[in-house]
């Protein structure tokens, strides 16, 4: 099956579209075709021109959901578009809370099968072939669909590139969705968001992430003094958020968040295949253990070993003495 043309869902946070979003836009202009994306809320015609700038040219706008949950409603108009005839080869998913509801539900709705945990996407067997980190990250997987479209993909974040091309605003067209029942019955009544100070988490140039090596809770702010001093963001290992020194927000790795910096401080972290998977790819590793033989190292471009206790102090002096 040639891919003719590709759906993404545009999540949006902030009033802005998603990163993964931006990144699944951008990756589906190179696999040929036409590119358009579907989005819903309030706020659809604003996010246009930057959908639009990262390559679709149509934006099916679901619209206000009323403070309904997006899954039932979303899925069902998607569906609706597909069942008139008016659906894509192919329909990429964000792997988010949302982004994982909603291709659930369209999966059920169309009857069709989906292909999740997705870290890669190519051009193959007259179709799409998606790659798959499995094994803790260890190894990877190929896979792609057999029978008709449309095929669902759900992508994890930091798998492709976010590159804008300076396109044209998105042409927005109206995509309602039907009526869902009782499955739309829930509505959001309050939405809490945790404070943070500086850049995101999966979005910062610089993470300094520590794990279990810090000793005690009370540690971490060595962590998070030295992500401030580096415009940077705090992160943690599995370890450590389970032990509860900190919120599950902050934890890097196959269940937490992956992320892509130009450099990753691994503070005290040994490196568990499942921590790996969330930062191996970062443009610069630096990994601070006193155990010379703990696996962080096997992935580092640079490696410090000694006591978190003795190196991190060292270092915020010196980077407060420059200023």
């Amino acid at each position: 099956m040639s891919v003719d043309k590709i759906w993404v869902l545009a999540e949006v946070a902030d009033g802005a579209p998603i990163t993964t979003s931006l990144e699944l836009i951008s990756h589906a202009r190179s696999l040929g075709g036409t590119v358009e994306a579907v989005a819903y809320g309030d706020g659809t015609a604003a996010m246009a021109p930057t959908v639009g700038e990262y390559g679709a040219t149509t934006v099916h706008d679901v619209g206000d959901l009323a403070g309904a949950l997006p899954g039932a409603p979303v899925a069902a108009a998607i569906a609706a578009l597909v069942a008139a005839g008016n659906g894509p080869d192919v329909i990429l998913f964000p792997a988010t809370y949302d982004g994982r509801d909603i291709a659930a539900r369209l999966s059920v709705k169309i009857d069709r099968p989906v292909l999740t945990n997705v870290v890669g996407l190519t051009e193959g067997d007259g179709g799409l072939v998606s790659q798959h980190a499995i094994f803790g990250g260890s190894q990877i997987l190929s896979a792609r669909f057999t029978g008709e479209g449309p095929h669902i993909f759900v992508v994890r974040a930091k798998s492709f590139a976010a590159e804008p091309t300076g396109g044209a605003a998105a042409a927005v067209v109206a995509a309602p969705a039907p009526d869902t029942g009782a499955t739309n019955a829930a509505k959001i009544v309050a939405r809490h968001v945790e404070e943070r100070i500086g850049p995101k988490l999966d979005e910062a140039d610089v993470v300094v992430s520590g794990g279990r090596g810090l000793g005690e809770k009370e540690q971490y702010a060595l962590i998070e003094e030295l992500a401030t001093l580096l415009h940077g963001a705090a992160g943690a290992s599995r370890a450590i958020v389970d032990a509860g020194w900190v919120p599950y927000s902050h934890q890097v790795g196959q269940t937490g968040k992956t992320v892509k910096p130009t450099v990753y401080m691994a503070c005290g972290i040994s490196g568990a295949t499942q921590h790996m998977v969330g930062m191996k790819n970062s443009k610069n590793i630096v990994a601070i253990n006193k155990d010379q033989d703990a696996p962080i190292f096997s992935v580092a471009d640079l490696g410090i070993v000694g006591d978190v206790h003795k190196v991190l102090p060292k270092l915020i002096e010196a980077l407060k003495a420059r200023g």
